[in-house]
């Protein structure tokens, strides 16, 4: 299909400060409502790279309303499984399909899942704000019967808890898990970074389990790797690491947790 929004970045001239937003291709116009979104989650403390994914998903959105003939703020609900069963059955485009040609690929059902809720958000913050009517944010959910409770889950004097919101247009996903490097793995990757900056990252990530953002945005003062940091007023024992999340990070890395 032809692209007809786009997530765009974009840098203030007189701070520098990157941002996100939605334009129309074609004239370059910001999509108001879009931008606001957006806006919102830099509000609520959301890190950069959520928002990039957040603007292309939007876009995306957008796009397939134009190409459909939709108004973007009151879909039906065919046109919403519409959307779902397309991002699945549409061929996507990739920068390395440029080096192989005739290679074909497909969204998963996760990452579909991903954008109809970024669709849902989108459409229920237009809602909020008059954009969007109620009745195009009823379609986005219905009400379910929790048969099985999270350890700890409240369900109430009568288990009214257990009837909760859960989502409409959403693919059901067998959880892949995960896959753990072997030692000897990780032993092979160290001996192969090119330098000790390298070989460091690859251990700290191996042996903490940090997000890589978190990592990279470590400064030297929250790196206490002595048997005792007493001397600094760590009270912590043992090597260890601080996470902390800053909004000033030269290298503009954001912790994702706060």
């Amino acid at each position: 299909m032809d692209v007809d929004f786009v997530a765009e970045r974009a840098v203030s001239p007189v701070t520098g400060v990157v941002r996100w937003v939605v334009v129309d291709a074609g004239s370059f116009d910001l999509h108001t409502e879009a931008v606001a979104f957006l806006a919102s989650l830099r509000a609520r403390g959301c890190s950069p790279n959520t928002e990039r994914a957040y603007a292309g998903r939007v876009a995306l959105y957008l796009s397939y309303c134009r190409m459909r003939g939709l108004d973007w703020r009151t879909p039906g609900f065919l046109d919403l499984a519409g959307l779902q069963r397309w991002l699945i059955e549409t061929p996507v485009q990739h920068r390395a399909d440029q080096v192989r040609p005739g290679a074909v690929r497909y969204r998963s059902r996760g990452t579909a899942n991903a954008v109809m809720t970024v669709v849902g958000e989108f459409l229920r913050f237009g809602a909020v704000h008059g954009w969007v009517p109620a009745a195009t944010t009823a379609l986005l959910s219905q009400p379910k019967l929790l048969r099985f409770t999270p350890p700890g889950f409240d369900t109430g004097e009568s288990g009214q808890r257990r009837q909760v919101e859960a989502a409409v247009f959403r693919f059901k996903v067998t959880e892949p898990g995960y896959e753990d490097l072997s030692d000897e793995q990780i032993r092979r990757m160290i001996a192969a970074a090119p330098s000790a900056r390298d070989r460091f990252l690859i251990a700290l990530l191996a042996c903490t389990g940090l997000r890589i953002g978190e990592a990279l945005g470590l400064h030297r003062g929250d790196m206490h790797l002595l048997a005792s940091s007493r001397v600094v007023g760590c009270g912590v024992e043992g090597p260890h690491v601080h996470v902390r999340r800053r909004m000033d990070n030269p290298n503009g890395v954001l912790a994702k947790s706060r």
